[in-house]
């Protein structure tokens, strides 16, 4: 990281060198990014000259990944003529026969700060983005607010006004010649996987800044109209980079303008501990490893080793809502929460093998765990983009329909128990592996799982939309996961087709086997002494072994 931030600023202080001059001016044209090093004495000059008559906006905007920049109109800046952040923008709206603008640029930080700048163009009919603003500081502010937690990530803007030379008020009222025909598309786009440096952030948010990459490039989420609310929650991806960015659309002249795309890493380059490159705990490696390890072995053996298959769904299931209930009622600290969930689900899943020692019921260990792979396929079912959808958003709805998955499939296989118990060791014994993948390596599959969990855990996560990227990394794990269900399924298959489908009662045969030593005389199990007897026989073999034994002869001293 420190060696690709040295050699990102080293460019930056070349392509400076050959734009610009000692003095910190710095010569922009129209639509063009440009490398810049700022620091926090010397403000750097942006200078943009020969600007064409048709132009009547112009958005200049700069961005930096961690460290804030100072954006103004003016070299000495005041609070209605600045803007700072690490993703900042003003809007210049330019006078009759104006040809030239001038920025003022520096950063917050002592050291120096590698950014990017661009100034990008509108026309007379163009909207103004954050025209109508009413909220922040700037009179016209184009900017997106950008805010996360570990949960979710929140963006809002303030709305957009009309283009032309004499665009109508804010609040003028709601008419087809007003602000209100506005339409608003909120565009999502993913970094690539793993890769944090500030090149590739310069790199991609170019792709993010102008109305026709953006579309080529953004993922549409959803579209607003002047009546909704100008904020958005997007579920947080913690060392994922994503950059948003809006698109504002007049229906009426068929005209488009971008706002200032906001970047975010949902994580802290600077903290020491659960920084962007630490991507888990230790306690959950540990934790998720031995899940994993048991889950391979319930994935090829699962149902040969029945009572090892129902610890393994017992611990899940118990580890799961134990975590859900103890989060919810407590203020604990993670580590201590992980481990007593650890402890939950060893007792989870002992009482679920001590119940079907006891009653036997294969019926109900079966539904129990076709249970536990109906969550886990409803959860892939959310996964998809049929989670964004709307009407999903709304809780009673998702939780409806999300039981309603699950619990069809205990009923499709009600009548095919084995299969039904080697399908779900198979594939939730192998997404087990690619969770403690997930704690090494980045990966949106472990979403499938956190995402309920975070909608469980917190009230508000239904208004977020949960899109995550799924790149090289994704579809390779996925391949993964996919050969291990199969193969696991597939071995099970081939190892119980000659074999009863489930082992007999074990209680019931238990008693049947006691009764049959007591009544029957000439089985020579009947002749077995009782237990302490044959304690008492290993202790003496015990005392035995350790005797010294006597040598031969006569061993009498001299008498003198």
């Amino acid at each position: 990281m420190g060696l690709s931030r040295c050699a990102a600023v080293l460019l930056g202080l070349l392509g400076l060198l050959r734009h610009g001059d000692a003095s910190g001016l710095l010569e922009l044209s129209l639509g063009k990014f440009r490398n810049v090093v700022l620091n926090q004495s010397n403000p750097v000059e942006a200078v943009i000259r020969n600007i064409a008559s048709n132009v009547t906006v112009i958005v200049f905007q700069v961005h930096a990944q961690q460290s804030d920049v100072v954006i103004s109109f003016d070299k000495h800046p005041s609070v209605n003529s600045s803007g700072i952040g690490v993703d900042k923008g003003l809007v210049s709206i330019l006078r009759l026969q104006q040809n030239v603008c001038t920025w003022y640029l520096r950063s917050l930080d002592v050291s120096q700060v590698l950014s990017t700048a661009i100034s990008i163009p509108y026309m007379e009919k163009d909207p103004i983005p954050g025209g109508c603003n009413l909220e922040f500081d700037l009179e016209v502010d184009p900017n997106i607010y950008l805010d996360y937690t570990l949960v979710d990530t929140h963006i809002k803007f303030a709305p957009a006004n009309l283009g032309g030379t004499n665009p109508p008020s804010c609040d003028s009222g709601t008419a087809q010649n007003s602000r209100w025909r506005l339409r608003y598309d909120v565009y999502q786009y993913f970094l690539p996987e793993n890769l944090l440096s500030e090149m590739v952030l310069m790199s991609h948010i170019q792709k993010m800044s102008e109305v026709q990459s953006i579309k080529a490039n953004g993922i549409k989420m959803l579209s607003l109209t002047t009546d909704d609310k100008t904020n958005v929650y997007f579920s947080s991806l913690p060392g994922q980079g994503v950059i948003y960015n809006v698109i504002v659309w007049d229906p009426l002249w068929n005209t488009s303008a971008a706002y200032i795309p906001a970047h975010t890493y949902a994580c802290s380059f600077a903290d020491l501990v659960d920084n962007c490159s630490t991507l888990s705990k230790p306690s959950t490696k540990v934790f998720f490893t031995v899940l994993a390890v048991l889950g391979l072995f319930t994935c090829f053996f699962g149902h040969r080793f029945w009572k090892t298959d129902l610890f393994f769904m017992g611990f899940i299931f118990a580890a799961f809502f134990f975590f859900v209930f103890i989060t919810r009622i407590t203020g604990l600290g993670y580590d201590v929460r992980l481990f007593l969930t650890a402890v939950a689900g060893i007792i989870g899943g002992l009482l679920l093998v001590a119940s079907w020692w006891r009653f036997g019921s294969v019926l109900l260990c079966m539904y129990f765990i076709g249970l536990v792979l109906g969550f886990l396929f409803s959860s892939v079912v959310f996964f998809t983009p049929l989670g964004d959808y709307r009407v999903f958003h709304d809780d009673v709805v998702f939780w409806v329909t999300f039981s309603s998955v699950a619990l069809l499939i205990p009923v499709l296989f009600v009548g095919c128990p084995r299969i039904l118990n080697i399908m779900a060791s198979g594939i939730v014994g192998s997404y087990t592996v690619i969770l403690a993948i997930a704690c090494y390596v980045y990966t949106s599959l472990s979403y499938i799982t956190l995402d309920l969990l975070r909608r469980i855990l917190n009230d508000y996560f239904s208004r977020a939309y949960t899109n995550v990227p799924f790149q090289r990394n994704d579809f390779i794990i996925l391949s993964v996961w996919t050969m291990l269900a199969l193969s696991g399924v597939t071995v099970q298959l081939r190892q119980e087709r000659s074999k009863v489908p489930f082992p007999p009662h074990p209680y019931l045969t238990w008693k049947r086997e006691r009764e049959r030593r007591s009544t029957n005389v000439l089985d020579p199990s009947h002749h077995i002494p009782p237990l302490r007897e044959r304690i008492s026989n290993k202790l003496l073999h015990i005392k035995e072994f350790f005797h010294k034994e006597q040598p031969a002869g006569e061993r009498t001293p001299l008498l003198l």
